[in-house]
């Protein structure tokens, strides 16, 4: 097999995901996790960045990424000053800039998870309502095993300690209009990059809840 088609664009970018997202598990949790966690606007910034370079770009994948952002980075804004939407909570250092108090990785953050699970959505079903329903599904999973961890890695913190139902349902009323725009513009994204994304999302998260006794940032 020739080398050279083993590097290509799609290959490289997993490859560096994998490396990151591994480099930050092992640093986290045996190496000087304050530093690898600050990194995390970084690694947010590189697999946002990855994730466009393997999309096919056009006008309507520009638009939604703005949308995305913009939806996002409003809904969170509304979410920290006000309780409305996702409850009461507040966004720690880690994430880097931020503003009027939500950082904007947070933004990237929900374009990323539209992207990769309304990908993902299409392998179950040509529906597009049954589509819509497992995009939100896989965010919600995704969401549900960052919470324990999000707050010992200065993320983010409810005043409840934990999330409740309501941030679910404020994920889901938000995530509900950005994944009908997603299969309804026809995002093309080339080969399994979100696929792998979205495996190493989970796994960083389960790993790190595993691991949540023995970290000491």
């Amino acid at each position: 097999m020739n080398s050279n088609s083993l590097l290509t664009k799609q290959n490289i970018s997993i490859g560096l995901i994998w490396l990151f997202h591994v480099s930050g598990m092992i640093g986290i949790i045996y190496g000087d996790a304050l530093w690898f966690v600050k990194a995390t606007p970084l690694n947010l910034s590189l697999s946002f960045i990855l994730l466009i370079l393997n999309t096919k770009l056009n006008k309507k994948v520009f638009y939604l990424v703005i949308a995305c952002f913009l939806t996002g980075m409003l809904a969170e804004i509304i979410g920290v000053r006000y309780g409305f939407l996702f409850g009461n909570y507040s966004y720690g250092e880690a994430l880097g800039i931020k503003v009027m108090e939500v950082p904007l990785t947070i933004g990237l953050n929900w374009c990323i998870l539209i992207f990769i699970t309304g990908f993902i959505a299409q392998y179950f079903t040509d529906s597009l309502l049954a589509r819509i329903f497992t995009g939100v599904v896989l965010m919600l999973f995704l969401d549900l095993v960052m919470e324990p961890v999000a707050p010992r890695l200065d993320f983010w913190t409810f005043e409840s300690g934990l999330a409740s139902f309501h941030n679910y349902l404020g994920w889901t009323i938000v995530a509900i209009p950005l994944q009908w725009a997603f299969h309804y513009f026809k995002i093309n994204i080339k080969g399994p990059f979100p696929i792998h994304l979205f495996l190493l999302q989970v796994l960083f998260f389960l790993i790190l809840l595993l691991k949540l006794n023995t970290l000491e940032l």
